[in-house]
């Protein structure tokens, strides 16, 4: 996945992006697997920067999971989510990203 932040162009297999930054996304050091899925540790850093929504690119077949978790805690939270495959929330992120909106992703680009 290639990545802008400012003027630099940064590639990441699997990454997390907020407004104004990106890193590479080890899901594996909060434990994470394909199943149940994407855990709240997972959402730390994206959380520190003031997002609105935040997408989920579950990979290219959808085989990464959301744990129930993530849900509860975005929805007491005030943050819309969406999830999807992989390329559909990479065009997501970019059309709420272009129009302005505060947007928060964490981006699977395998299975």
């Amino acid at each position: 996945m290639e990545i802008a932040v400012g003027e630099e162009r940064r590639s990441y297999k699997d990454c997390m992006i907020w407004p104004g930054g990106a890193t590479p996304w080890n899901w594996k050091e909060t434990g994470t697997e394909h199943a149940p899925g994407i855990q709240p540790a997972d959402l730390k850093e994206i959380l520190k920067h003031d997002v609105e929504v935040i997408v989920f690119g579950l990979g290219v077949f959808r085989r990464l999971g959301v744990c129930p978790e993530i849900l509860q805690v975005l929805q007491e939270a005030g943050i819309a989510c969406h999830v999807l495959d992989t390329a559909q929330a990479v065009s997501l992120f970019n059309e709420l990203s272009s129009q302005g909106g505060k947007v928060g992703g964490l981006f699977h680009s395998t299975c």
